[in-house]
């Protein structure tokens, strides 16, 4: 339980009691605060209204978690880990299941979370250009140990990124951004 006060995961797969309410799961994201009984004190309720709001799921915090799509139950996950008011987050894929609008502003929020509430937040992610755009440091991983680590410049070049995922890259500077894209080798 004194762990669950320092660090907060949401997991790749989903894996929510269909039966619970959103309100509900995400208040479990308390349990390490609760008291015996576990009553919910009004601090409580009020970082369950804000995490739902933060993943904008206000709205459907009454429904049943097994009516909710898998980009809904994401970001209801990312919810019940804000809930729990740690120190550290660790993300296994938080965009997976989300479309782009979600993916975004989830990434948005965790940088700025990151920034203003001074969380360390580790995140496993496969876009390697969502990592550029929203990573301050990216570690890449082949065979579970760590090849290289560093700035999105850094880490992100072709001959490291092709052999980690086994596939020719062409790594360019965004148009727009100070920050590399990666692209599958068109040869």
């Amino acid at each position: 339980m004194e762990r669950a006060r320092y660090i907060a995961v949401v997991p790749q797969a989903i894996s929510l009691p269909p039966a619970f309410s959103v309100w509900e799961t995400v208040l479990m994201g308390r349990t390490p605060y609760l008291g015996f009984l576990g009553n919910a004190s009004k601090h409580d309720e009020e970082l369950v209204r804000e995490s739902l709001n933060r993943v904008n799921a206000l709205n459907f915090a009454e429904r049943r978690v097994g009516e909710l799509s898998g980009g809904e139950a994401q970001r209801i996950l990312l919810a019940r880990a804000l809930c729990q008011s740690t120190p550290i987050l660790l993300l296994d894929e938080p965009t997976s299941h989300l479309d782009l609008q979600y993916q975004v502003s989830l990434l948005e929020l965790i940088r700025k979370l990151a920034k203003e509430n001074n969380l360390a937040i580790l995140v496993a992610m496969h876009d390697l250009n969502l990592a550029a755009r929203y990573a301050d440091r990216i570690a890449v991983m082949v065979a579970g140990k760590i090849n290289a680590i560093g700035t999105p410049k850094e880490v992100l070049k072709p001959d490291l990124i092709a052999n980690a995922y086994c596939l020719p890259v062409q790594v360019v500077k965004h148009p727009f951004l100070d920050i590399p894209m990666v692209l599958p080798d068109s040869k």
